[in-house]
């Protein structure tokens, strides 16, 4: 069994890694890079972790699980969301990152997020709650990108609407306002771009 001291050397490895892999790309940072900057040997890496590799697993299990919201979350609940909203910038990099790169866990999250939203919208439509779509599915695969896009764009956002000087929380909420506001009460005032879509796809079938 590990000691208190152990774990808490485990935990600062991991954490390093989370930063590291987040902001170079996994195959950019070696595991002596980490280690300097856990404050601790690359031996101590191995042994904890057996190998990079092993610690990119345990990268992804941890954050995978700060999503959910913890082992017990359900994802029907908003903890996730909250979980994702307060998680520190290192967690957030290394999941966008980890989507990037299309890592098994990560696929296995998107997977599962796409299926309860999707889940989440149809029990919407029959309460009344959200308008019905002509392609669930679809529809929640675009809904779940659109809330996991500024995990990879967040710089960009943050340098386009100059909230540099916001607290990182203040500036997702911002833009995740406009886009449920965008969700809420529409965007065109007619269905002229909708029309232009389904034409260009009519014509592509008729081929």
């Amino acid at each position: 069994m590990r000691s208190e001291r152990d774990l808490t050397g485990r935990a600062r490895i991991r954490d390093a890694a989370l930063e590291l892999f987040g902001a170079e790309g996994i195959n950019r940072v070696s595991v002596r890079a980490i280690a300097a900057r856990a404050g601790v040997s690359a031996a101590l890496v191995l042994h904890h972790f057996g190998s990079k590799e092993g610690l990119r697993k345990a990268c992804d299990a941890y954050v995978v699980e700060l999503v959910r919201g913890g082992p017990e979350a359900d994802l029907d609940d908003a903890s996730g969301l909250a979980a994702m909203l307060e998680a520190g910038s290192a967690a957030r990099l290394y999941l966008g990152r980890a989507f990037l790169d299309g890592t098994p866990e990560a696929a296995a999250l998107f997977d599962e997020i796409v299926e309860t939203t999707e889940r989440w919208l149809e029990e919407g439509v029959r309460a009344g709650r959200v308008h019905p779509s002509d392609d669930p599915r679809a529809r929640a695969a675009v809904y779940v990108t659109w809330l996991l896009a500024p995990l990879t764009f967040g710089e960009h956002l943050s340098r386009v609407l100059r909230s540099g000087d916001l607290p990182e929380t203040d500036q997702t909420l911002r833009s995740s306002r406009a886009g449920i506001e965008i969700f809420t009460r529409g965007l065109f005032a007619d269905d002229r771009v909708l029309g232009a879509w389904d034409a260009v796809r009519k014509e592509r079938g008729s081929r």
